[in-house]
């Protein structure tokens, strides 16, 4: 199910559900009943269970939001580092630099090709992605530079092989959700009594409370999926891409 289907069938559900509850307590409530007449201490209530809640949904999507923000930062530092590996080994004889440069190839196009699928669908690295940057360390590592010229270029080809795999690694750390299920709970349960408490300042059925109460309970639904789809890093409409690996890498997907 696309995600902005989801996004509108949540939001429409939570507006149905005000506006149903209401009309049932509406029905419900005895002649003798005053909506005026709610006590002062449940609007002070509702007034800070509202505020409180306002910032743990701010301090969540600050959260999430900065865990995505590292997650695209990590595919630009693997890109980045695997894209210096193949234009400084230029400097090698052209048997040992079509090899490396062979190597960088296909780790990027088995990293866009099937690892970042199962990213998506599984949250996890492929071991084959493993095996290959594993095959380009080896092959930069055991090559001896013939002159002080490549000798030059050797070190700092292998700090970048360092860098592609820390980059790697970070992403490997990041592809599981980043909210704990006690936040999730936390979440959904503040936002059953932050509606509640709409309720208990005993609404009306006017046309204009119950706008209001559904475009609120619409906005908590929104602000929900929100944090739940920038919750996973590289899969949903609004993850990190691949973009920064397909830019220095144009061929990668074949």
């Amino acid at each position: 199910m696309p995600e902005w289907l989801v996004l509108t069938l949540a939001m429409l559900a939570a507006c149905v559900v005000v506006v149903v509850i209401t009309l049932v307590r509406h029905r419900t409530a005895s002649e003798d009943e005053d909506p005026s007449e709610t006590p002062d201490v449940i609007e002070y209530m509702t007034m800070w269970i509202g505020v409180v809640y306002a910032i743990v949904l701010g301090l969540a999507i600050a959260g999430v939001w900065e865990a995505r923000s590292a997650a695209q930062d990590h595919v630009q530092a693997e890109a980045q580092a695997l894209h210096e590996i193949d234009q400084r080994v230029r400097v090698y004889p052209a048997p040992v630099r079509d090899r490396i440069r062979g190597d960088v190839n296909a780790y990027v196009g088995h990293v866009v090709t099937k690892e970042w699928k199962a990213m998506e669908d599984h949250g996890e690295m492929t071991e084959r992605g493993s095996e290959l940057l594993d095959r380009l360390r080896r092959d930069l590592t055991d090559y001896q530079p013939r002159n002080d010229f490549e000798a030059q270029a050797y070190q700092p080809l292998l700090d970048q092989i360092t860098a592609a795999d820390e980059a790697r690694t970070a992403r490997a750390n990041a592809t599981s959700p980043t909210m704990p299920g006690v936040v999730w709970f936390g979440l959904l349960t503040g936002a059953v009594v932050t509606i509640g408490m709409v309720f208990a300042l005993q609404i009306r059925r006017t046309p204009r409370e119950l706008v209001l109460a559904g475009l609120f309970s619409a906005l908590i639904a929104f602000l929900l999926f929100l944090i739940w789809d920038f919750d996973a890093p590289y899969s949903r409409d609004t993850a990190a891409s691949m973009e920064p690996l397909l830019s220095l890498f144009p061929h990668a997907r074949g």
